[in-house]
């Protein structure tokens, strides 16, 4: 084993070097310059991505809308189950056909960018066709739950419900982007 070596005192005599520390500002928890531009490159360099319309891009704004209108979905069926005293099946029907009318049209806006090709009753129809089979699924999981348990805290319901809706939403791009989409017109 070998010795440690003396540590070195120093004398500051220079008042500045009193407040300055010596480690660099993020090990001492503050923002350098150059961290905050690195930041703000990132967020510029990944807002340009989001906005490009390749399937990346695409699929990144369909999660994006996702989890927003999960998150929705949730507050409205905790918000009904409780201040509306409804029971658990009333209040998912009920959010989710509000929050699958507000995801289509995100998706008809933001994530196909489709406004000026699809109207908002063709994009409702078509995602609403495909969100019924989640709509089924998710029922038919939240009623199986609710037998084979005697009390189910809201939370497990939301939890359920959003993994089958992640598995339902990841068709629904599939159908969105290849099956739905406008085909081009044939030049003869």
């Amino acid at each position: 084993m070998t010795p440690l070596a003396p540590i070195e005192r120093t004398t500051v005599t220079c008042a500045s070097q009193l407040r300055r520390s010596s480690a660099p500002a993020e090990v001492r928890g503050e923002r350098s310059p150059g961290s905050a531009r690195r930041v703000r490159d990132g967020a510029v360099r990944l807002a340009a991505r989001l906005r490009r319309d390749d399937m990346v891009a695409q699929f990144s704004r369909f999660v994006l809308v996702g989890g927003i209108t999960t998150v929705v979905y949730a507050l409205l069926f905790l918000t009904l189950q409780d201040a509306w005293d409804l029971n658990y099946l009333p209040a998912h029907l009920t959010a989710t056909a509000i929050t699958t009318a507000l995801a289509n049209e995100m998706h008809r806006r933001l994530t196909f960018r489709a406004e000026e090709r699809v109207n908002w009753l063709s994009a409702q129809w078509e995602a609403g066709g495909v969100t019924v089979i989640g709509l089924v699924a998710t029922s038919s999981a939240l009623r199986w739950l609710a037998a084979v348990t005697t009390t189910v805290h809201p939370a497990v319901q939301v939890a359920v419900v959003a993994g089958i809706t992640a598995v339902i939403g990841a068709l629904r791009f599939v159908a969105l982007r290849w099956i739905f989409r406008p085909h081009a017109a044939t030049h003869a």
